[in-house]
């Protein structure tokens, strides 16, 4: 059983996410460990890129601000390898197309496994053009994540079922990424119709704010993905106090989810 499937083999899978490089290179080295620690299954490392097109401004900033301080494919690569020596939990890259293809998609993938990186997220690739990256996954023993969004239609979502790897990766909303004040009222719907389509986890990302919107996520799907609220506590604290409140109480909603 792969590091992946043991996320979700036991509990509702908790998924932060953060952005590689902010505040600082080292950030991540300090972070990480600590969301294991209070309760994370799953960690989702940005790369960052200058046209980020799914994220929204929070994200989008970091990911300036880390470009700046000279975040590349590379360093994302050695902070994940330095990870790996601390955790025991999944790491997945969260990436967009250009980076990785740039970087040469074999060399990035063969870096990956090196690295001990598990999977890759890649919100800017659709599955009808994936085929070359998910070979060189595949032969890397990394798992391709596809996204879906609540307009897919079916055979969208079989599309991606047959591609994905690892787990699915639902989009709760149409839009970029951010903490809202409310989740669709269709989320369940959503969640239903995909997983009348495939086996696979079901975890749902954008939007997630608190608590108890992840609780009610996690009454239906498998994980929970929350990002641009741990990158604003992140920046917000750096005695990291707010942020270990914030999962612990996370990891409380899913534990109580029924």
């Amino acid at each position: 059983m792969s590091r992946i499937e043991k996320a979700f083999a036991s509990r509702k899978a908790l998924i932060p996410y953060i952005t590689l490089g902010y505040p600082s290179a080292d950030t991540a080295l300090e972070v990480v460990p600590r969301l294991e620690e209070w309760g994370a299954d799953m960690v989702e490392l940005g790369i960052p890129f200058s046209d980020p097109l799914a994220d929204g401004v929070t994200i989008q900033e970091a990911s300036l601000q880390a470009l700046s301080r000279g975040m590349n494919p590379g360093l994302a690569l050695e902070i994940a390898s330095r990870l790996r020596r601390k955790v025991a939990l999944p790491l997945v890259f969260m990436s967009y197309y250009n980076p990785i293809f740039h970087f040469g998609l074999s060399a990035f993938c063969r870096a990956c496994a090196e690295s001990g990186v598990d999977g890759l997220i890649v919100p800017d690739l659709p599955p009808e053009e994936g085929g070359d990256l998910g070979q060189a996954c595949e032969k890397n023993g990394l798992d391709l994540v596809y996204l879906l969004a609540p307009n897919s239609g079916k055979s969208r979502i079989g599309l991606v079922a047959g591609r994905s790897r690892g787990f699915i990766y639902l989009v709760s909303l149409t839009g970029v990424t951010g903490p809202r004040e409310a989740l669709p009222k269709g989320l369940e719907a959503f969640v239903r119709r995909v997983r009348r389509e495939t086996s696979l986890p079901l975890a749902v990302g954008f939007g997630i704010a608190g608590p108890e919107q992840a609780k009610r996520v996690a009454r239906v799907a498998d994980g929970v993905i929350v990002g641009s609220r741990i990158v604003q506590l992140i920046k917000d604290d750096p005695g990291l106090g707010k942020l270990g409140e914030f999962v612990r109480g996370l990891r409380a909603a899913l534990d109580s989810a029924t």
